[in-house]
């Protein structure tokens, strides 16, 4: 969007400019705080976006997400604190929808190396529905120093693997641990599966052997969770 001095408010002091179609703005009036919201045309606001963007006739400029940090998470977090690692994530959205699921589930946050990332864009946030100011994205340099450092504080790193001898409901995923997901098809990188401390595969039994990233991990975090209601009901 076009630059602007930033216009901040007590409530959303994150939020500068804020741009809707005349209907839109009649059917969906901003919450008190906002911006005031500028009317303009539709075409004027695909102007103001990038190409393709689907707007439904509303457009906010707001300032980054502060970026995370691992170190701080994981002293912030508690003995049954779950992470997501994705590797080889491409599409921003698949990542979003991991962090739709991330958020459903109650991880602490989904954490992906920073050259083999999409970049935090609109796609992206669209497609987590508002889990990305909910759960943390964490960009890492180095996946397997990041692995080191969540074994150290306690974190068991579990690698889902079409290959591996044991299903994912056999592994104990109670208490702090860390679910890694390779891209489909291609599965983890051979350096990131060495440095899991356990390998699971998901026990699919139909025609289509491998599930997209977001799939898996929605599946991987609903067991971690079960497990843990399981041990509190006895």
């Amino acid at each position: 969007m076009s630059r602007r001095k930033p216009l901040k408010t007590k409530n959303y002091p994150h939020c500068m400019r804020l741009v809707v179609t005349r209907d839109t703005l009649a059917e969906l009036a901003p919450p008190p705080g906002a911006p005031q919201p500028e009317i303009m045309g539709r075409e004027e606001i695909d102007r103001l976006l990038p190409p393709g963007v689907v707007h439904q006739g509303i457009g906010l400029r707001a300032e980054p997400l502060p970026e995370q940090d691992l170190t701080s998470l994981l002293a912030a977090s508690g003995p049954d604190a779950i992470f997501v690692i994705l590797d080889r994530a491409n599409d921003p959205h698949n990542v979003g929808a991991v962090l739709r699921s991330a958020a459903a589930f109650g991880a602490m946050a989904v954490i992906l190396p920073r050259d083999h990332a999409p970049s935090v864009t609109g796609t992206l946030a669209k497609a987590a529905s508002g889990a990305l100011e909910l759960v943390p994205l964490v960009m890492v340099t180095n996946l397997a120093r990041a692995l080191d450092e969540m074994k150290e504080a306690n974190v068991w790193c579990v690698g889902l693997a079409g290959e591996a001898d044991k299903p994912l409901d056999a592994i104990d995923l109670k208490g702090r641990v860390a679910l890694l997901v390779g891209a489909e098809g291609a599965g983890l990188r051979r350096l990131t599966r060495e440095a899991c401390d356990f390998l699971a595969r998901l026990p699919t039994d139909g025609p289509v052997a491998d599930l997209n990233m977001s799939n898996a991990a929605a599946i991987a975090l609903y067991e971690a969770t079960r497990q843990r209601r399981a041990a509190k009901t006895g």
